[in-house]
């Protein structure tokens, strides 16, 4: 037998005659090869193809053809699509097509079935609706019928998320109620809010070929090919082909070129995983040496060599890293692969399971060589325990290097400077590089650091002192667990500072022409009676909420001119358009009435909002038009103060445009008012004219990273589970002096903080020293994430609850779980 196979044999029967310590090292290795692992499976699972949507898109039809808004320019391309609105009257546009025609354009032999998107205007909002026979043969496929019946006229069917039973009454607003036959399932999307009827009351918001639009499935006698999309596009038809789908590369993904700066942030991001992997499993591994020191003695003394007993050692790390890392990839595949439809509820998309074999090969080769570096350590240490020592039941001696103070200290220094270096670069990759350069200088630095802390300790009470020395004297175990806690909470911190930097800085970012609750109504090129029937609309439906009114310039030849001016707002060149108003807008976009910019607006100057963008009394102003030559105009300002602070823009009296050489039009509606959830003020005005928009001022909308708090989580389990697991070794080291403790009569609670104050000082020295570095590096980190330009500073924030919670909180939660540690010892037989 080899020294390799009876090495792996022993590893085995060790394994399972340590099963506590086993599970916690595959534990250790596994839980990141599942997590990734799972993450890989699942975003494959939930990602399609076009041809593993195509029966839900067309169900048994050669193609589906959607038609575009009247006035719009529509060009198809394999790689995508484009359209735009030309600028003419909307009272002059062409005719909508009919099912005749666009038979004819697609051939003889061609059959059309109506299939037209929208939504269903609800008393308390509004719901997706098709609007289609879902009897027809053409639509097989593209829903299943899971409960009743498919609907036929009058009737609808629903998807479960709607919560409607065969039976139930669906009643649309403004609308005779829809009768529930049948509940109805997407293949790809559970979902998915969504009524199917062949006759449903539809109310268009915004075309769009992939969600809204009327258009028709067709089977035609030959495959529609690209050919044929561009004459459909200038008809007015967006196209949708199985053919041109099938003839697309399947199960294709399009990689881009990994640039430097993506290689050296994921190798960073590899080696900090692995090198907290390894500190975390690390004391466990010294567990098993621990337990294991005097079979290796024996083994020794029997003739095996110092490459024997690394052998030994390495076979630790070769069967619970292979075993953790096999369990987790099998996991984590089923893992991902069910748990795909059950996040497709919550959104999103799944279709057949997929493993991404590739990087999930990666995953687990990583976890093996986890493993095995794991060990690494507890290997070179049994190759160079005293073989005497160990068997006459002496504790080994440590012995410190004399030179890894100072190669640790350079390395922290050659990560300080490469960290000044790496924040002025673009980008986060080089910081995280840097990270790992000071990453490594404290974990060689660790085992002094232990050792400065045996002096200090002759000042604390008799518990702690005993814990302190105990863990100084033992560093072996020691320097392992303080290092794997300064690794988490470095990282911990270091993501808390650089997201809550970033969140700041989008906050900050924040800007808008309008203040928080403002309403906005604005028409496109239109005539001034169909504005005259806009505005009476508007006030129709927002009777008693004053409107301020806003203007539109024009030139001689009647093209339309947007006036624009560009700011700096927190870094970032920030375009606006000024508006054209009186004293009634003035006073909307100030929120009171200021008289000295109402005095300057009525003398013909600009009100302006941004302070950067007056120079000598002066706003320069580019006016742009898409059918007329630009055009640079210098006009008198004033500064004024705004309603909100986030809030930037400028107003300009229609004397001024006017002086200008330009006309103005009445063309914007603005209020102080906030639109109902439910509100359809979009829908019905739209109804007048479609160049109309509607934009309702909301503030800044989003909240802090709740992902954040998850690292916390993550944080909680590494940190207390590698302290925990470090303790229980600390009292199994200490079980003489806790049993000579207990023989002159110490009580259990003075026992107990002795192993408490163990947890406690692996936890605070890890904790510390990994606010230190988390701290450096989080704040170079904020600089790639929050600058946007030469001249911008960075955006530093500290999220305190959090740093608390991470640097204070978990440590004090190790502790406390320590002291549960069960610390009642049988008195041992002594000879006297």
């Amino acid at each position: 037998m080899s020294a390799v196979v009876a090495a792996l044999r022993l590893a085995r029967r060790n394994a399972w005659r340590s099963r506590g310590r086993s599970a916690l090292i595959m534990v250790m290795i596994g839980l990141p090869v599942l997590v990734l692992t799972a993450i890989l499976t699942l975003l494959e699972t939930m990602s399609l193809t076009p041809q593993e949507g195509l029966v839900a898109q067309l169900g048994a039809a050669d193609a589906r053809l959607v038609q575009a808004p009247k006035g719009t320019v529509l060009q198809q391309q394999p790689n995508g699509a484009s359209w735009s609105m030309n600028g003419g009257d909307d009272e002059a546009a062409a005719p909508e097509l009919d099912a005749a025609k666009v038979a004819a354009l697609l051939g003889p032999g061609t059959r059309l079935l109506p299939f037209s998107t929208g939504t269903l205007r609800l008393g308390t909002g509004q719901v997706d609706a098709l609007e289609t026979d879902l009897r027809d043969p053409l639509t097989r496929g593209m829903l299943t019928l899971s409960e009743g019946r498919l609907p036929a006229a009058g009737e609808v069917a629903v998807t479960p998320a709607l919560g409607l039973r065969p039976g139930d009454l669906l009643r649309p607003s403004g609308a005779a109620p829809l009768r529930v036959v049948g509940v109805v399932e997407h293949p790809h999307r559970p979902s998915l809010r969504k009524a199917v009827g062949p006759d449903l009351p539809l109310t268009p918001l915004f075309w769009s070929p992939s969600e809204y639009g009327p258009g028709w499935l067709a089977d035609t006698a030959k495959p529609v090919s690209w050919a044929e999309v561009p004459a459909l596009n200038t008809a007015g038809l967006y196209v949708t082909s199985r053919a041109t789908i099938l003839d697309s590369p399947r199960g294709l993904v399009a990689f881009s070129v990994v640039n430097q700066q993506q290689t050296v942030g994921l190798g960073a991001m590899v080696i900090m995983v692995v090198l907290e992997t390894v500190l975390l499993a690390g004391p466990a591994f010294a567990v098993g040496l621990r337990r294991r020191r005097r079979e290796l003695a024996e083994i020794a003394a029997q003739g095996g060599s110092a490459g024997h007993l690394r052998t030994i050692v390495l076979a630790d790390g070769v069967v619970l890293g292979g075993a953790a890392t096999l369990v987790a990839t099998v996991l984590g595949i089923g893992a991902g692969a069910l748990g795909a439809p059950l996040v497709a509820r919550w959104g999103g998309q799944v279709g057949p399971p997929g493993v991404p074999w590739a990087p999930v090969l990666g995953v687990a080769a990583l976890g093996l060589i986890t493993g095995l570096v794991a060990a690494l350590v507890p290997a070179v240490q049994a190759a160079r325990q005293n073989t005497a020592a160990v068997l006459a039941g002496r504790a080994p001696t440590v012995a410190d290097r004399p030179g890894w103070p100072l190669a640790g200290a350079a390395l922290v220094l050659a990560g300080l400077a490469a960290t000044m270096v790496a924040r002025r670069q673009g980008g986060s990759a080089w910081v995280l590089a840097s990270a790992v350069l000071i990453l490594f200088g404290l974990v060689v630095l660790t085992p002094w650091l232990v050792r400065c802390t045996g002096g200090p300790a002759t000042r604390l009470r008799l518990p702690l002192r005993v814990a302190v020395r105990d863990a100084v004297r033992h560093r072996s175990r020691t320097v392992s667990a303080v290092a794997a806690v300064m690794a988490v909470t470095a990282t911990v911190v270091a993501v808390g500072i650089g997201t809550q930097s970033e969140y700041m800085d989008r906050r900050n970012a924040y800007t808008s022409a309008r203040p928080t609750g403002m309403l906005a109504i604005w028409g496109g090129t239109m005539t001034d009676g169909t504005w005259s029937k806009l505005r009476a609309e508007t006030v129709r439906r927002l009777p008693g909420v004053p409107l301020a009114v806003g203007y539109q310039a024009k030139d001689a030849q009647g093209h339309r001119y947007a006036l624009r001016y560009t700011v700096r707002w927190n870094g970032i060149r920030t375009p606006r358009t000024a508006a054209i108003g009186d004293q009634a807008l003035l006073r909307l976009l100030q929120g009171r009435h200021d008289p000295q910019a109402a005095a300057a607006l009525a003398s013909g100057k600009a009100v302006v909002f941004d302070a950067a963008a007056v120079r000598d009394g002066k706003l320069t102003l580019r006016a742009g038009s898409t059918s007329g030559p630009a055009r640079k105009l210098d006009v008198p300002a004033v500064l004024a103060t705004p309603a909100d602070e986030h809030q930037g823009g400028a107003l300009l009296p229609r004397t001024l445009v006017e002086q200008a050489g330009f006309t103005t039009a009445e063309r914007a509606l603005y209020a102080m008012y906030r639109l109902p959830t439910d509100s359809m003020l979009e829908r019905d005005l739209a109804k007048v004219t479609p160049r109309v928009t509607v934009a309702s001022e909301e503030g800044y909308r989003n909240v802090p990273d709740p992902g954040l708090w998850a690292w916390l989580v993550g944080a909680l389990v590494l940190v207390v589970g590698g302290t925990l697991a470090a303790t229980r070794l600390a009292a199994a080291d200490m079980r003489p002096e806790r049993a000579t403790m207990m023989a002159i009569g110490a009580p259990p609670g003075t026992l107990r903080l002795v192993v408490a104050g163990q947890s406690l000082y692996i936890s605070g020295l890890g904790a510390l020293v990994g606010l230190a570095a988390g701290t450096v590096t989080g704040v170079a980190l904020s600089r790639p994430l929050t600058t946007h330009g030469a001249g911008d500073p960075a955006t530093i924030a500290i999220p305190w609850p959090f740093m608390i919670a991470v640097v204070v909180g978990l440590p004090v939660l190790a502790t406390v779980a320590a002291l549960i540690t069960r610390t009642r010892l049988p008195l041992a037989p002594r000879l006297l």
